[in-house]
């Protein structure tokens, strides 16, 4: 059994969070065989074996990574919250104090999350459509360190007033729904965008979250999320915001838009992803289900 510690070097506040700051928890929680690895070189993944654990430490980007490795090898993926948003450690509850979260590791407690699939790659949060990809694609990385998790909403915020939105069709096993749409998001769990939370949600549930903006003026989109937010409850369908469930959803758009998954441009529209249920192996003691 080998501890593969894959970590960002530039993960928490000025790189805080990197190896070195997790081996000594590791190390304190009575792990031993813990070998560093990197995104930069992955000659390490070809080793991995189905009794291993990869221990992602740096944001949902890296943990996508780690997930990937996993999927191929069998082993085990354990989330070393690192990041900016850090939305799949969320997902599974993970304590916010680094010796808890290898405690767990230690004591090698697991569960088995869905993924979602698409032609153009694998997530384990969301995947965006229209306004939410701005903050990917336009996002500095002073802005980021500055604001942390809030940078996600201030690059939504400076494009907003000018962004009229795009036609799209959004099919699942259920229907279709047709309109202009200001952003669309396809969540496999019930956390995205550094802590908004879906409601009636989880990561093993088998199913996909869609979750559909129309363009409305900026009081009535905030009026809305704060009705969600605080009723903690599903809007199904209002005259601005439809949210569906489906295990499989098909996205067309008018003109070719960027797709990012994960905080990463992914592709182009169109989109189909499909969800793989219980197919990845994580540590944690429980899913985290939101509530109606």
């Amino acid at each position: 059994m080998v501890y593969w510690l894959m970590a960002n070097p530039k993960a928490g506040e000025q790189g805080s969070r990197g190896a070195d700051f997790w081996r000594q928890y590791l190390e304190a929680a009575g792990i031993q065989s813990i070998r560093d690895c990197s995104l930069a070189d992955t000659a390490w993944t070809s080793e991995i074996g189905p009794r291993d654990f990869v221990l992602a430490a740096g944001g949902d980007g890296s943990v996508n990574a780690a997930a990937g490795f996993c999927l191929e090898s069998g082993a085990t993926l354990a989330v070393l919250p690192s990041g900016t948003a850090n939305d799949f450690a969320r997902n599974l509850g993970l304590p916010e104090d680094p010796q808890q979260i290898c405690d767990l590791v230690s004591a090698g407690r697991t569960r088995m999350v869905d993924v979602a699939v698409a032609e153009q790659g694998m997530f384990l949060n969301v995947a965006h459509i229209g306004l939410g990809t701005l903050p990917v694609r336009e996002s500095s990385g002073e802005t980021k360190r500055i604001l942390g998790r809030f940078s996600y909403g201030a690059a939504l915020l400076q494009k907003l007033s000018a962004y009229r939105g795009f036609h799209g069709v959004i099919e699942t096993e259920k229907g279709k729904v047709a309109g202009r749409w200001l952003t669309i998001a396809v969540s496999s769990g019930a956390f995205f965008g550094g802590g908004n939370e879906i409601p009636e949600a989880s990561a093993g549930d088998g199913q996909l979250d869609v979750v559909a903006v129309r363009p409305r003026s900026l009081f009535q989109l905030l009026m809305t999320f704060l009705t969600v937010r605080l009723s903690r409850s599903s809007p199904k369908r209002t005259s601005t915001v439809v949210q569906l469930k489906s295990p499989e959803v098909t996205i067309v758009t008018r003109s070719l838009k960027t797709v990012t998954m994960d905080g990463e441009i992914a592709g182009k529209t169109p989109l189909t992803v499909k969800c793989r249920p219980a197919c990845l192996k994580v540590v944690c003691d429980e899913l985290v289900t939101t509530g109606k």
